[in-house]
């Protein structure tokens, strides 16, 4: 059965929406900014990977990111759908969820009231994805907003988010590796294991290489997983295509899981992740 109410799905830039749902009414972004130097775009359809990893290696700066003004949020919210679900970067990663949280209180004084609820991924990137999906699925369900809300919060608490980079500099420079007690030098070609903890970024792990730091991600995927035939497997990349294609046959071989999504990443994304890291999450 289809909830009669309409929805809409708001996210930020920094999620990566699947091709078949850009075009989709359902689904808002609202854009983050990007910097590099003096080089100032918008994390939208405009964003041109290519050209913004060529800028980022060429300028001494280390690139930074600005979260959506809370009037761009209020904007997304102003629509003829019921209900309102919007999914955000980490709070503790990026000022983006208090921008949706002022924004929904901007739409009530403007607007009146509606069913406008705000979920802090406590993730990034295909982590807010999975999220915006389940929020799809459970509406498209029939299931009321306080139930889809419920579910909702209980489905991000269960979602488990993994990466390793080539480069970390981005994150480090920015003070988004604050949960990570040490880290290895990069000339010995150390990779560390990285993981999403209550929207912050610990180390899990390391190893000699990039394809040892992946192989050893698969395995933390697979061995933490929980009922992953019902769970989709979204892996998203910086650029690196081959690299997404071996982690996903790495977990497969290990466990079943009901779909696979493989992503490029979006503005935001890539500035973190930097040319050649992979994110995945179950």
């Amino acid at each position: 059965m289809v909830n009669e109410m309409s929805y809409k799905i708001v996210v930020d830039s920094c999620c990566e929406i699947p091709e078949v749902y850009k075009k989709d009414a359902r689904f808002g972004i609202v854009s983050l900014g990007l910097e590099v130097g003096d080089y100032h775009i918008m994390d939208d359809e405009s964003f041109d990977q290519k050209e913004f990893l060529a800028k980022v290696a060429a300028c001494p700066e280390c690139p930074k990111s600005s979260c959506p003004s809370p009037e761009s949020f209020r904007e997304a919210y102003h629509c003829d759908a019921d209900n309102v679900y919007v999914v955000t970067l980490s709070s503790r990663l990026s000022g983006s969820y208090n921008s949706a949280m002022l924004g929904r209180e901007l739409y009530y004084e403007k607007y009146g009231k509606k069913n406008i609820h705000i979920c802090d991924s406590k993730s990034a990137s295909c982590g807010e994805t999975q999220i915006a999906l389940k929020a799809m699925e459970l509406e498209e369900a029939g299931f009321r907003f306080e139930e889809v809300v419920k579910r909702l919060e209980r489905f991000r608490d269960m979602v488990k988010t993994y990466f390793v980079l080539d480069n970390l500099e981005t994150l480090r420079k920015n003070g988004r590796l604050t949960g990570v007690k040490a880290l290895v030098a990069t000339t010995l070609n150390i990779k560390p294991i990285m993981m999403g903890d209550g929207g912050t970024i610990v180390q899990k792990g390391q190893a000699m290489g990039i394809k040892k730091a992946l192989a050893k991600l698969a395995e933390a995927v697979a061995e933490e997983a929980e009922n992953p035939e019902e769970r989709s497997l979204l892996i998203t990349h910086c650029n690196c295509p081959d690299r997404a294609e071996s982690v996903r046959e790495m977990i497969l071989d290990k466990i079943k899981v009901r779909n696979v999504l493989i992503m490029d990443t979006a503005g935001i994304s890539s500035m973190y992740a930097n040319d050649g890291g992979v994110i995945v999450t179950l």
